[in-house]
């Protein structure tokens, strides 16, 4: 029994944020149904693929879900998807508020009609003078502080190098989500959740960069200087690189005792934590200057030996075959018929010692004529949706 197990759950959105939520809440065991256009999500043709339609940016955020396309500029197909919604328990979207009175989705109107439903609307900004443009993560990542935060440590404005504000904010799209039905457990109402991507990320950021600007006066200006520093990066060794994070004032001492300059534990700049973050620039060099004398081999074993958090730096590709990740079977391989086996990272979470198993992602609109055939319409109504295309299933 999954924890999320007979929730039902309606996925309008697309590209990352939405469906990287809505899989979160799949892999807990929600039955997610992904409303498609007649195209499909426009990531089912970003990256490579065997398939036309199934491409490795859908894969990556889709698994585990039902998928049902319609075509919402007709009436007909709106009048199908209220009926799927009279089925669901979580109705969740990404258009721009603007779009959706013209397809029937207006949140007002909607939860008169079904006053447990919650509705989750994920969209760029809430309403101020920023609602209703659009956002995208290299938008969001530039206006929350990311690209900011970026010249500052390497003195180059850039994007991380990995889609963060869609990825973060889908994480704080499944919790709101949860938190909502929480409530309707014990309220019997459902609710309207707007979870938007630039108050999210700035949050986000600001955790612990907002640093003395949470005092009036400001005690200093906003940045946290430790992840700031240029030098924190992971340290060169005389062949290659290793993660090594000592912190505390014993790692310290142990460090310099074993480098040979235990002076250095008792240097005013690096005697506590608050002097090391005033200093950590200075600190971070002079540690590289010591771990390149010897190889990523001796530094891990020097590190376990004096109890300092380190670790190889992994590459991507080496990743399936990390020890750890093996032993605990994190990545998962699925045999589907027209695709040959495909591998998945796994469900992080475990419930009751178990990892929740998952299930290919759909093919577009693989499940329509099963799922509009249980919310009520008759097999003349999903045929006459398919003859007008405003719902779309694959040949048979």
């Amino acid at each position: 029994m999954k924890p999320l197990q007979g929730l039902r759950i309606l996925d309008l959105s697309s590209v990352i944020f939405g469906p990287l939520a809505s899989q979160i809440l799949a892999d807990y065991g929600a039955e997610v149904i992904k409303i498609e256009p007649p195209e499909g999500d426009s990531t089912r043709h970003t990256g490579p693929s065997k398939e036309a339609g199934m491409a490795a940016m859908f894969l990556g955020s889709n698994r585990s879900k039902k998928s049902v396309a319609l075509d919402l500029k007709q009436a007909d197909a709106q009048e199908a998807l209220i009926a799927l919604i009279a089925t669901a328990d979580v109705l969740m979207h990404s258009m721009r508020p603007q779009k959706l009175a013209a397809l029937g989705l207006a949140p007002e109107a909607l939860r008169q009609r079904f006053p447990r439903l919650v509705y989750a609307s994920l969209v760029g900004f809430l309403p101020g003078p920023y609602a209703g443009k659009p956002a995208y993560d290299d938008v969001i990542q530039g206006m929350s502080g990311l690209a900011d935060l970026m010249e500052r440590q390497g003195g180059e404005m850039r994007y991380l190098p990995t889609i963060a504000a869609d990825k973060t904010c889908a994480h704080v799209a499944a919790h709101a989500i949860l938190a909502a039905l929480w409530q309707r457990e014990r309220t019997g109402e459902g609710a309207f959740v707007e979870i938007p991507m630039f108050e999210s990320m700035v949050g986000f950021n600001l955790v612990e960069h907002y640093y003395g600007q949470h005092f009036e006066p400001p005690l200093s200006a906003p940045g946290y200087p430790r992840v700031l520093a240029p030098w924190r990066r992971p340290y060169r060794t005389a062949d290659g690189a290793v993660a090594m994070m000592p912190y505390t004032n014993q790692h310290w001492q142990r460090f310099f005792t074993e480098v040979g300059a235990p002076e250095l534990a008792r240097d005013a700049r690096f005697v506590d934590i608050a002097s090391r973050t005033r200093h950590i620039a200075e600190l971070l060099e002079l540690a590289s200057g010591f771990t390149e004398r010897h190889t990523t081999a001796h530094w891990i074993a020097v590190c376990e030996r004096l109890e300092i958090p380190a670790a190889p730096v992994a590459r991507l590709q080496d990743l399936p075959q990390d020890p750890h990740l093996v032993a605990t079977e994190f990545f998962e391989t699925i045999a589907d018929p027209a695709l040959g086996e495909l591998r998945f990272p796994g469900v992080p979470v475990r419930f009751d010692g178990q990892r929740a198993a998952i299930t290919m992602p759909p093919r577009l609109g693989e499940h329509t004529q099963e799922l509009l055939a249980q919310a009520g319409l008759s097999d003349a109504q999903i045929e006459a949706l398919l003859g007008t295309r405003a719902a779309i299933a694959p040949a048979s």
